[in-house]
């Protein structure tokens, strides 16, 4: 699992044959050519995008109907009617905006990138009708900032639909910091409003009042693309695929202990153990996968026979979520991959609750003393809090199985004794020094005597990029996503973005001093 989740892989494909059971729509131009899709190429296998239906021409069903009779589900992981959504936003006030969450910030997840590389029109379509049917005239397309060499294909994708005059909507493309949660919706409209890229629990709610106060409507890009084909071919065809219950087909990443990791395009339905084999087969035998992605479930090898369904999954408390399977060897240690992830969500928090800024380390750091053998050093996992009041406010979600079953501990702590957890408390923050105190100027000072130059104490500094988000003019982010000062010097156009960041730095790193670079 460490392979799958430290760096992309290339995806693998294996060409379906007739009646296969991977059923493939989104791919299946892919899979025929073996090459991404041109404009040319996505209008001769399609057609163009009907916007017709979406207008609500009475030569056809109209868009938000016929999503609903297809039952599609959003492929982002909650898996919300995406015609609930449609419908939501159409029928609120005010000219409405329309989002492409593009983002996919689960480490182990390369559905959305695989399928904007080579399929980017279908994704495109799909905004631009769902823009159509919600009365909007403007599509934000979000990706992370990390992928530029997509970012310029997509680019180079807007650029050809534009000079062929193909779309009524305006396609914009932007670059977010990206990190895990930067593609919660609520993350990417607080962003395109001018704030971080970071959750906002308080209501309103984006399809009430999202981007520049309108009703906003963001989509996942596999989302998206299915409506395009549904557009086209129709809610029975759709519904052709997968089960009654639980229609179409979806994408999934297959990584770990298997012999092809990649993307493949399933349907719905399909057996977990069925997902192994098209992924190539296991190269070792398994004892568990992770399903759903970093906030998933770990399923014991008796249980990859279940369907790939939420309603067969619900049972054994796991969900598709993100469309993930990792498979854990039987020569690796479930727990150590666990104390892994809650390490991995722990440095990637929103940092903007007690839970979160200092629950989740704690809890990473028990897990990683568990595995290294330490179980009876303290508490396992803290007593939750009582005060339930910072729910919402960006708090990663708790891991569905904290304890992993038994057969995935390691050998040496299946016979020790659980420790009895004992009331949680929250760490207090330790006191910054007089001269830190002196040198973080206070909102009264920073008017008196203007910040003059940056520095960074990387000592304090954990690497969350909120000053990057806040002040790019000055500071950018390394490959590990530490800041870098790029310019020492304050400008005056910038004294009152350099208060901002310095003020907002969670970890009281960034300073302002009084003088010359």
């Amino acid at each position: 699992m460490n392979s799958s989740t430290a760096a992309p892989f290339a995806p693998h494909h294996l060409t379906p044959q007739p009646d296969s059971p991977t059923g493939a729509r989104l791919l299946a131009g892919w899979y025929a050519t073996g090459r991404p899709a041109t404009l040319t190429d996505h209008l001769r296998r399609y057609g163009p995008a009907p916007v017709a239906m979406a207008l609500g021409s009475p030569e056809s069903m109209p868009l938000v109907e016929a999503v609903e009779a297809a039952g599609l589900t959003g492929r982002g992981g909650a898996g919300f009617p995406t015609a609930r959504k449609l419908r939501a936003v159409a029928e609120r006030r005010g000219r409405a905006v329309v989002v492409v969450n593009a983002m996919e910030s689960e480490p182990a997840s390369r559905k959305d990138q695989f399928l904007l590389a080579v399929a980017p029109h279908l994704v495109l379509d799909g905004a631009v009708l769902a823009a159509t049917a919600v009365g909007a005239e403007t599509v934000h397309v979000c990706l992370p900032r990390t992928r530029s060499i997509q970012y310029s294909q997509l680019t180079a994708a807007v650029e050809e639909r534009r000079r062929a005059r193909l779309d009524r909507v305006r396609l914009r493309l932007h670059a977010l910091p990206h990190a895990y949660v930067s593609s919660e919706s609520t993350s990417l409209v607080r962003w395109l409003n001018g704030g971080p890229a970071r959750p906002q629990g308080s209501p309103p709610r984006t399809h009430e009042r999202g981007i520049g106060r309108r009703p906003t409507l963001v989509h996942n890009a596999e989302t998206l693309a299915h409506l395009a084909l549904i557009a086209r071919h129709g809610p029975d065809w759709f519904r052709q695929a997968g089960t009654p219950d639980e229609p179409g087909t979806t994408l999934v990443t297959a990584s770990g202990s298997v012999a092809a990791p990649g993307v493949l395009e399933v349907a719905l339905g399909m057996p977990l153990a069925m997902l192994l084999d098209l992924a190539g087969g296991r190269t070792e035998a398994l004892q568990a996968v992770l399903l759903g992605g970093f906030a998933g479930t770990w399923l014991p090898m008796k249980q990859v026979h279940t369907a790939f369904t939420r309603r067969d999954l619900a049972p054994l408390g796991a969900t598709p979520g993100a469309g993930v399977l990792v498979a854990l060897p039987h020569s690796g240690c479930g727990l150590t991959e666990t104390a892994r992830i809650l390490a991995y969500l722990a440095a990637h928090s929103a940092r903007q609750c007690g839970p979160c800024h200092f629950g989740l380390p704690a809890v990473a750091e028990d897990f990683t003393a568990l595995a290294a053998g330490q179980a009876d050093a303290g508490p396992v996992v803290p007593a939750a809090p009582a005060d339930r009041s910072a729910a919402g406010q960006g708090s990663l979600p708790p891991p569905r199985r904290c304890r992993p079953p038994r057969r995935l501990r390691p050998a040496h702590l299946r016979r020790r004794r659980r420790p009895t957890p004992h009331p949680g408390r929250l760490p207090r923050r330790q006191p910054t020094t007089p001269a830190a105190r002196s040198s973080r100027l206070a909102p009264g000072d920073m008017a008196m005597t203007p910040a003059r130059t940056l520095r960074i104490d990387r000592i304090a500094c954990t690497g969350q990029g909120l000053c990057a988000e806040l002040l790019p003019e000055l500071i950018d982010l390394d490959e590990w996503g530490y800041p870098v000062i790029k310019d020492r010097a304050v400008p005056d156009h910038l004294r009152t973005h350099t208060r901002r960041a310095v003020l907002a730095c969670p970890r009281l790193a960034l300073h302002a001093d009084d003088g010359p670079a």
